[in-house]
């Protein structure tokens, strides 16, 4: 993929990156290589690679790179995975997906949204993902299962339908779970009939709107 060169902007990130305490190597390089300023508004493209979620516009954010990097980490992908994103925003995360996976699914509710993410995707020649506009608490059942499932917005509870598109041998789910404003970052995964899950943290994303999240009314 024609992902950016290397630069200081890019290297000092990677640097704060390591300070706190990220470690996998393919993840530091596919922050380095895929280009954030390019899905940042004009207004905030200064601070595109400040280590700071930024407004995208209606009501949604992009990810702060640290939150970005603790969840793709997290997932552990491999390069023969299929991923589902649960909330495309601005398309960084899934271009941050489609480094590290084989193909990449995400499902935006909000049109304007996903039809600038895929313009955006598809002008940097990332040709392993979909856009799709839906329920993203509902997940996409049509290319179920997944090895892993990633959702950038808060639920009030771990959807079943996501925990049901799961691969069965080691499906892995990273989502924040908790009251609109406040989360916790979970990671879940599946053996068989067995859940685990563990704990990543404290964070604070927009609320997962839906059927299996938070009512839109």
């Amino acid at each position: 993929m024609p992902f950016r060169k290397r630069d200081d902007a890019a290297e000092k990130l990677i640097d704060t990156l390591v300070e706190q305490g990220i470690s996998d190597s393919r993840v530091l390089n596919a922050i380095r290589i895929v280009p954030r300023h390019e899905f940042v508004r004009e207004a905030e493209l200064a601070d595109a690679w400040i280590n700071h979620a930024l407004p995208i516009g209606f009501g949604q954010t992009i990810s702060q790179p640290y939150v970005v990097a603790i969840m793709t980490e997290a997932l552990a992908l491999e390069a023969d995975e299929r991923v589902l994103e649960i909330g495309t925003g601005s398309g960084y995360q899934t271009a941050i997906l489609a480094a590290l996976a084989e193909e990449v699914i995400s499902v935006e509710r909000v049109p304007q949204l996903a039809e600038r993410a895929r313009s955006i995707l598809s002008r940097l020649g990332i040709s392993n993902v979909e856009v799709i506009v839906g329920d993203g608490s509902l997940g996409w059942p049509d290319s179920a299962p997944y090895d892993a499932i990633i959702v950038t917005a808060g639920a009030p509870q771990i959807p079943a339908e996501l925990i049901s598109q799961l691969d069965r041998d080691h499906g892995r789910l990273v989502l924040p779970v908790g009251p609109i404003g406040s989360q916790e970052l979970l990671l879940v995964e599946r053996h068989g009939e067995r859940i685990e899950q563990s704990s990543l943290g404290a964070v604070a994303f927009v609320p997962l709107i839906g059927e299996q999240g938070w009512n839109s009314g």
